[in-house]
């Protein structure tokens, strides 16, 4: 089994159970323990579990925002410079909820471009901005994560058009597909593709392959990702085999 098949499956056994051990699910997938620990440990890097002594616990849902975004925070905050330059004045920017796009959001101050979200951390980030003009979409508060979700979030974003959409993810896949961990995000994001003209994944390189369990697009639907120097070699380039751009901060 692959490693990122098996660490996919270990978030469903969090998810459905609450907390793993490491003995319990070394049996389970028959191999070692420190095998078991390696997966564990590069799950809790990627903020998708928190270790506990003897195993894992808290779903993906469950990892507070601020515990997320204190991992890979300097190859976050590059990804998020370089997106920035891509922004032009004028534009009608939809910014997805997440660490980095909330870094994004901060280096997208005193532009004179318009800012949709549903991520109150990029509200935050912008609200008292006097020349960019912040739209908010409705919709049910994840508290944990800072974002709304639901019905009412793709009704609203179904009414609009923008220019450019920056995508967070948990995870670029091997063939370029993008990922995520949490099934409520997963329609949100892909409503914010079909509102875009341009789509915009950001992702640092600790995220390829990334864990996640559920599919958001396909390269087919991606205009460019923007990552660090590092991200693995073989999945930039069948991003680039499939016209998307690949930019390196």
């Amino acid at each position: 089994m692959l490693t990122a098949t098996r660490q996919a499956k270990i978030l469903e056994r969090v998810r459905a159970g609450g907390e793993v051990r490491v003995e319990d699910l070394a049996v389970h997938f028959g191999v070692s323990p420190s095998t078991i620990r390696r997966d564990l440990n590069s799950l809790d890097a990627d903020g998708l579990l928190r270790r506990v002594r003897g195993g894992g616990s808290v779903e993906a849902d469950r990892v507070p925002f601020r515990d997320v975004a204190a991992h890979q925070s300097e190859e976050k905050a590059a990804v998020a410079e370089r997106a920035a330059e891509l922004v032009a004045d004028g534009d009608v920017v939809l910014i997805d909820i997440g660490t980095t796009t909330a870094l994004l959001a901060e280096r997208l101050r005193g532009r004179r471009i318009t800012v949709i979200t549903a991520s109150l951390a990029v509200i935050d980030a912008l609200r008292d901005d006097d020349l960019v003009e912040l739209i908010v979409l409705g919709g049910a508060l994840r508290k944990n994560y800072y974002s709304m979700v639901g019905a009412l979030t793709e009704q609203a974003l179904a009414q609009i058009r923008a220019t450019i959409c920056f995508l967070g993810t948990s995870g670029v896949r091997a063939d370029g597909s993008i990922a995520d961990t949490t099934g409520m995000e997963v329609p949100v994001k892909r409503a914010m593709i079909a509102s875009s003209q341009r789509v915009v994944v950001l992702a640092d390189r600790a995220k390829f392959p990334g864990t996640g369990l559920l599919g958001v697009c396909g390269p087919e639907d991606l205009s460019t990702v923007v990552t660090n120097s590092g991200a693995d070699r073989a999945t930039c380039d069948r991003l680039q085999q499939a016209d998307v751009e690949v930019l390196f901060a």
